[in-house]
């Protein structure tokens, strides 16, 4: 009975990762959309201005403050190329929403883990080497903890997955699980 005990707090934890991790996506998704003044519509003189030219509603681009500015190291040129442009504006976007909302709710891990992942890892990779860990940074931390995330889904707690699991679709397709 202990095992179980122990088994369905790891559950609950691996649970708020889970959730944590999906509201972070969210918010970055939000902050770019409509500028909630963090990383988006925050001035020179570190004040908010929210819902500014800069969030992707008002025609800003969400990849472009970033892909610009923030790249370095020896992928940045190539980043670089990519700011501003508005396929990869788009797949971000919808990137951050998909992986976002999987992960709050529980539903479609496989592909929000690979989705995430990659996410991830293309942003370590836009400003390597990190500025504070010759290797590591918040990214490939993010990376691995959606790994473990897939890992422990099949004992998933405060999720979806066992009604998404259910559905006619994931029945069919396997793969949206």
């Amino acid at each position: 009975m202990a095992t179980n005990n122990k088994q369905s707090r790891a559950a609950k934890s691996w649970g708020l990762v889970r959730i944590a991790l999906g509201l972070t996506f969210l918010w970055a998704f939000f902050d770019k959309l409509i500028g909630l003044g963090y990383a988006t519509c925050r001035d020179a003189q570190d004040e908010v201005a929210v819902n500014c030219a800069k969030s992707w509603l008002n025609g800003g681009s969400p990849t472009s403050g970033f892909l610009s500015f923030g790249t370095h190291g020896p992928l940045a040129d190539f980043y670089q190329g990519l700011a501003g442009n508005a396929v990869v504006d788009w797949l971000f976007m919808l990137g951050m929403l998909g992986v976002g909302s999987a992960l709050l709710l529980g539903i479609g891990m496989r592909i929000a883990v690979v989705s995430g992942g990659l996410m991830m890892l293309m942003m370590w990779s836009a400003a390597f080497p990190p500025e504070n860990n010759p290797l590591i940074d918040e990214h490939i931390i993010y990376a691995l903890m959606l790994v473990g995330l897939l890992k422990v889904n099949s004992e998933q707690a405060l999720g979806l997955r066992g009604r998404w699991r259910s559905t006619s679709l994931v029945k069919r397709f396997p793969i949206l699980e």
